[in-house]
């Protein structure tokens, strides 16, 4: 699919079509759907607003933020199970259609036709050879791959927001670092999109390299990092040319860092220009 020239982007939202929301009420065991409460196997259960996942809303929000297209994912975080994925799978098909063009999916965990990408958790970073098969196919395609936490369980006793904050963001370091250690060497050509500034990872390449390490890798053109929940302290300390806006929305709310996003004076390279490579 072609990138949005010209147009501003958030490239980290999500959506879930009436398909895969039919699949999540009708399991008996998490992920599972009661009304507006989302149970989930590891991180508990949260109410969510349905209506969030309406197109017609969704675009209205987008207009809201200025923002010309999304790309929407379904995110590891839910543990969805087969059949969960392909419900999802059949309803985001449609969506770039149903969206005018403003919605762009990517798959889940595989490389489907009509997609812009590929969706995967963290965690299969750990694992390059198994990676292997998505990442060449995805390179082959000319998509890209959205690396996304995964489920995360908190300790006993631990404040509700300690998965987002905490497990998220470890998970998001390791599958950086692992991607410098041997997946950039291993597939050059690959756009790699890390959601939540890869868990704040560009902090520590100055610890990288007090260890022996080399940082040169993270300077790799093929390497994104999206801007969800971070404010502008964070945002000076990466660099400009791998930063793309992404909200989360409708999991947080996107006006912090939309706001943060404009202050630095780099709305056209983090919005439009950015974007526009990592779609290709």
């Amino acid at each position: 699919m072609s990138g949005p020239a010209g147009r501003l982007a958030d490239v980290h939202q999500h959506l879930w079509p009436e398909q895969f929301i039919r699949a999540l009420e009708a399991r008996r065991d998490p992920p599972r759907l009661r009304g507006n409460r989302l149970d989930l196997p590891l991180e508990g259960s949260f109410e969510i607003q349905l209506r969030d996942h309406d197109v017609d809303v969704r675009l209205r929000a987008l207009d809201r933020q200025e923002i010309d297209v999304a790309v929407v994912s379904l995110p590891p975080t839910l543990g969805p199970t087969p059949e969960l994925l392909d419900a999802y799978h059949e309803g985001a098909l449609g969506l770039p259609a149903d969206s005018g063009g403003r919605l762009v999916a990517l798959a889940t965990g595989r490389v489907l036709d009509g997609f812009a990408g590929t969706c995967v958790s963290a965690e299969a970073l750990l694992d390059l050879d198994a990676l292997a098969p998505i990442a060449e196919e995805v390179v082959e395609r000319g998509g890209f791959l959205f690396v996304h936490p995964g489920p995360a369980a908190s300790p006993p006793g631990a404040p509700a927001w300690w998965s987002a904050v905490v497990g998220y963001t470890e998970q998001m370091q390791e599958a950086y670092f692992a991607w410098l250690a041997g997946g950039i060497a291993r597939w050059p050509d690959l756009r790699v999109l890390f959601a939540i500034l890869a868990g704040g990872a560009p902090v520590q390449l100055d610890r990288l390299r007090s260890r022996g390490g080399d940082p040169a890798a993270a300077a790799g053109p093929g390497i994104y990092l999206d801007t969800a929940s971070y404010g502008r302290r964070a945002l000076e300390l990466c660099d400009p040319a791998q930063l793309v806006y992404g909200s989360d929305l409708p999991v947080i709310d996107a006006e912090p860092t939309r706001a943060a996003v404009r202050s630095l004076g780099l709305e056209r390279e983090i919005c439009v220009e950015n974007p526009a490579r990592l779609l290709g």
